[in-house]
């Protein structure tokens, strides 16, 4: 019986480890072709869907150019074989993306804890994928090695592409692993052939059948797939674990065939908190924005962003990413999101249409269309009249 996925996937993360790209530490250009192939195809064939990549395999693809045998332990040197290996691999997604038909653009995009927990990062790192799938490129996400340190690196791509998923909102998480799936533990006397379990609803679930094992040339085993999976579980994103050396597996996944784990997400309530716990909307304000009737009506019946011309007034002074409560023409707080500009900014632009934000603000002044994006907008419980009236 095919899944049923909550809603058919819009936006889609595909992650790839190091050891489905480059088993012995060699990158394979047939394995990145492969799934290059698999990628373009999904996109081809179902309108408006967008893919990001979360994607290994740099250190794995440098490593050897430095002299080394195997994965290097030491930072400095993953750091280097990283610096070797990631245009490397870019190189071989760029050659692979453009022999599709169409034709696809791929951009390289490089991420660090601090990029996902600074809410100025935060946004900034959201827009620009934002942009790159607005224009139909497919953004390749993996952790900036080449300069992580021990205090501020993400630890694994699992991890990572549980918070890119969450940072773009994702439908569908897909972790293409070297094996085909959480494997159900069993005694060896009865294990004739270990069978793969389709369903998971909690990582205790998942906990009793998987161990701490990592690949030769990962940095995680299963035991941080499944934890990234339930991480994203938690903020309303099904994820599937399967095999990245099958054919076709993005498009069999996308289809609902029974293929891997499938790790369900929880409610929607549960999603909602989730989001918006992550991106800070329990903190203090910073500063407050008085908007106009037809702004406040537009963000509470129709969801939309807040745009400058809805701005009237900017109180506080606050930086890009700043918390805001949004204010209609009584004064009263109905909202609260996180500002795409600075107060100093946005009292420039207040009244003003989007085409002439770079006018005001000089050139190369224009970060975003929205003053508050709608991804980054929470409306107050209080406001509960359907026709703006708190």
């Amino acid at each position: 019986m095919p899944r049923e996925f909550a809603r058919s996937p819009r936006r889609i993360v595909v992650k790839v480890g190091s050891a489905v790209l480059a088993r012995g530490g060699v990158l394979d250009s047939s394995a990145v072709a492969r799934l290059a192939g698999d990628i373009g195809k999904c996109l081809s064939e179902q309108d408006r869907l967008s893919i990001i990549l979360v994607s290994s395999g740099a250190v794995a693809s440098g490593f050897h150019a430095l002299g080394l045998e195997k994965t290097p332990r030491l930072i400095a040197d993953k750091q280097a074989a990283a610096a070797v290996g990631q245009p490397r691999l870019m190189a071989e997604y760029a050659t692979a993306f453009a022999k599709q038909r169409p034709a696809r653009t791929v951009a390289q995009v490089l991420l660090t804890a601090e990029d996902i927990d600074h809410r100025a990062r935060f946004l900034n790192a959201r827009h620009t994928l934002e942009r790159l799938m607005a224009g139909g490129v497919v953004p390749i996400v993996n952790e900036n090695d080449s300069v992580s340190f021990a205090e501020i690196k993400l630890g694994d791509n699992d991890r990572l592409s549980s918070l890119v998923a969450s940072l773009v909102g994702a439908d569908l998480l897909v972790i293409l692993s070297s094996v085909p799936g959480v494997y159900r533990a069993e005694p060896a006397r009865k294990a004739a052939a270990p069978a793969i379990i389709p369903i998971i609803h909690s990582l205790s679930e998942a906990l009793k059948h998987v161990s701490p094992d990592k690949s030769a040339v990962g940095t995680g085993g299963m035991a941080t797939k499944v934890n990234a999976a339930c991480d994203a579980a938690a903020l309303g994103i099904g994820v599937v674990i399967a095999d990245g050396a099958q054919g076709d597996i993005v498009q069999r996944v996308i289809d609902g065939e029974e293929v891997g784990t499938y790790f369900p997400p929880t409610t929607s309530a549960a999603s909602h908190a989730a989001r918006k716990k992550w991106i800070g909307f329990s903190a203090r304000p910073k500063g407050s924005l008085r908007v106009d009737e037809g702004a406040r009506r537009a963000l509470l019946q129709k969801g939309a962003s807040l745009l400058p011309s809805g701005l009237v007034s900017v109180q506080g002074v606050f930086d890009v990413g700043a918390l805001v409560e949004l204010c209609g023409p009584d004064g009263a707080p109905f909202a609260r999101g996180l500002s795409s500009y600075a107060a100093a900014d946005l009292t420039k632009l207040c009244g003003r249409k989007a085409r002439e934000i770079e006018r005001m603000l000089g050139e190369g002044g224009k970060y975003a269309d929205e003053a508050v994006h709608r991804d980054d907008l929470v409306i107050l419980k209080r406001t509960t009249d359907e026709n703006g009236r708190g």
